[in-house]
């Protein structure tokens, strides 16, 4: 009886399963969970029987001095909680690195005579061509057996989830394959290298092929190391697979329990990828590259919600940007009022306002509502724009807030080089500007996260809800305005129609006007302390006024259902952070790094903040 390899685990396995359970554990969820016991049941039930093989012939051994004792199989249990430590580091790790992606961006419907059936092809004949010469390995005996018996074992179950995943496989960046798969095999070829030469395990010298990678790690260890995480990681992508095709077509998965069965995801690996919903495939992919490109912030707090509902808020996030920049990038005027107009005509078909036949008569029927909608974005909008706009979850979205979002749009319109400060005249104006251009998006966002989880919540309780959440918009678009000052009154390319979104009132108490306010802030020179120091003055007051609305609305975040609370918290925060960190340099306690114009957070950063927030910690 020893401890030996029991220290291994208090040594090298633990402490890491310790380290990213506090890393991952604020955005763990019960699908998380459910994937984490189905990978660790998988390859548990699927090691034992083979390495009770290898110690029952004599293959490799225990000396009984470096181990408890007692065994399952003839496998010591310090091995079998190997077989659970490993996979559970290193699904944490994937998941980690996978948390930032939306997996249906991966999917591909494959078409007759593309590149996809010889990717699968050249996969699965590789690997037969693997196991062929294994089995050759095996029958040959001597000193490649070890070896024969590492690929028989593993090259199967490769093959079967190479041919059920190997889209996503040979889509996914590598960040999000081959390191989690290369970061625990060199950590554990160190790990084996020091358990090998402290005789913690001991592979037969009869069938070993003698060669090592580096003095004192075999190679055959080094391949097996390999190889189970290569396992461990491709059952995770068919995993995720599975799940993108279940999340991404709800057309084929009606409905979808939060934690599906074996069956079922069987089911959606199997759906031909001739069957998926290309459009819809295309309308994600875009809606997430808008989401990169014009919001970091809000990409990654998107990040931590999940499923179906993800993928909604990000379409939602997607419709508004197409609609703003159609309106901002119109040549003049009449050209943006012809955007609005025609986004109202198409809300207008979309939820059923008076549809008309050939004949002049009202349609009642759903499909028909649709099928006009979807021909008048296809005949109107532009071409990056149109999936966007036919994505647009309208049946699970009360039209009022849409609709007053493009008032707001229509106030931004108000605003020319003669009249700056545009339609607002006062802070009740501004309110009302915050109030739709962003209050409306926010209620918006929490009927989402009402409609995917419902809960027990009473009816006066979801409208409180969406009130805070609205209140919660005109915070962040407060945030949003202090941050642009300067954007906003630069105008286009050529310097002209800059924007000023500060109150005359305010800026008559600086012994400022709307034309002066916007010259000064045009001009490159800081010489102008006196000058600066106004509009620091002035977006501390916009900053004050962001705060009250964030104060009065922020513990309603945490009566919102568990499982979209902390995602919420998170896209509140790492938006409410820009504020914090302008507040700060305002006060003199530090610099606001600007880029093209406007302030940002630091990567790093936002990260922490998006952690902390996670676990239920934030700041004023």
């Amino acid at each position: 009886m020893g401890f030996e390899y029991a220290l291994v685990h208090l040594k090298y396995t633990i402490p890491p399963a310790i380290l990213l359970s506090i890393i991952y554990g604020p955005l763990c969820t019960k699908l998380d969970l459910y994937r984490i016991a189905f990978l660790i049941t998988i390859a548990v039930v699927s090691t034992i029987p083979w390495d009770s093989y290898l110690i029952r012939t004599g293959i490799w051994s225990y000396p009984r001095n470096v181990i408890v004792g007692p065994t399952l199989f003839d496998i010591p249990l310090e091995e079998v909680f190997f077989f659970v430590i490993q996979t559970f580091n290193t699904t944490l790790l994937y998941l980690i690195l996978n948390k930032p992606i939306l997996h249906p961006v991966y999917l591909v419907k494959e078409r007759k005579g593309d590149k996809w059936l010889y990717v699968k092809l050249i996969g699965q004949v590789v690997g037969a061509l693997l196991l062929k010469q294994a089995v050759t390995f095996i029958r040959t005996g001597g000193s490649k057996t070890y070896l024969g018996l590492i690929l028989v074992w593993a090259l199967p179950f490769l093959l079967l989830l190479w041919s059920l995943a190997y889209q996503f496989l040979a889509q996914l960046p590598f960040t999000s394959t081959l390191l989690p798969i290369a970061l625990p095999t060199l950590y554990l070829w160190i790990i084996d290298t020091l358990a090998l030469k402290r005789g913690t395990w001991v592979i037969s010298t009869s069938t070993k092929t003698g060669i090592s990678l580096w003095p004192g790690l075999e190679i055959e260890e080094a391949i097996f190391f390999l190889l189970t995480n290569t396992l461990i990681v491709f059952g995770l992508v068919a995993f995720d697979n599975a799940i993108a095709v279940l999340h991404a077509f709800p057309a084929h998965f009606r409905r979808l329990p939060t934690l599906p069965s074996p069956v079922l995801l069987v089911r959606a690996l199997l759906l031909p990828s001739k069957a998926y919903d290309d459009d819809r495939i295309l309308g994600i992919q875009q809606s997430v590259a808008r989401l990169k490109r014009k919001s970091r912030s809000f990409y990654l707090a998107s990040s931590t919600f999940s499923g179906r509902l993800r993928i909604d808020l990000i379409i939602l996030y997607s419709f508004c940007r197409v609609a703003d920049d159609l309106i901002d990038n119109a040549a003049d005027a009449a050209e943006a009022q012809g955007w609005v107009k025609k986004l109202k005509q198409y809300l207008d078909l979309s939820y059923g306002e008076a549809v008309l036949d050939g004949a002049g008569n009202t349609i009642e029927s759903k499909d028909a509502n649709r099928g006009a909608a979807t021909l008048f974005a296809v005949q109107n909008f532009p071409e990056d724009a149109q999936l966007t706009l036919l994505l647009l979850p309208t049946q699970r979205l009360a039209k009022e807030p849409l609709y007053e979002l493009l008032k707001g749009f229509e106030m931004d319109l108000l605003f020319s080089s003669t009249r700056p400060s545009g339609p607002i005249k006062s802070s009740d104006d501004l309110d009302l500007y915050g109030a739709r251009v962003a209050g409306t998006v926010a209620l918006l966002c929490i009927q989402l996260v009402l409609h995917y989880h419902p809960g027990t919540l009473s009816d006066a309780k979801a409208k409180r809800l969406m009130a805070a959440g609205h209140d919660m918009g005109i915070a962040l678009q407060y945030t949003n305005i202090a941050r642009d000052l300067a954007v906003d009154a630069a105008g286009g390319a050529d310097g002209v129609g800059g924007r000023c979104y500060v109150p005359p009132p305010w800026l008559k108490k600086e012994k400022l006007t709307p034309e002066t306010f916007i010259s000064g802030l045009r001009k490159t020179s800081n010489e102008d302390d006196f000058f600066a120091k106004k509009v620091e003055t002035l977006r501390a007051r916009i900053l004050e006024r962001a705060f009250a609305f964030y104060d009065t609305s922020i513990e309603a975040v945490e009566e919102l259902p568990g499982e979209a609370r902390a995602p919420m918290r998170v896209a509140v925060e790492s938006y409410m952070q820009i504020a914090r960190e302008l507040r700060r340099a305002g006060e003199g306690k530090g610099r606001v790094k600007v880029k093209a114009g406007r302030a940002t957070v630091p990567v790093w950063k936002r990260v922490w903040v998006a952690w902390r927030t996670l676990w239920g910690r934030r700041r004023r």
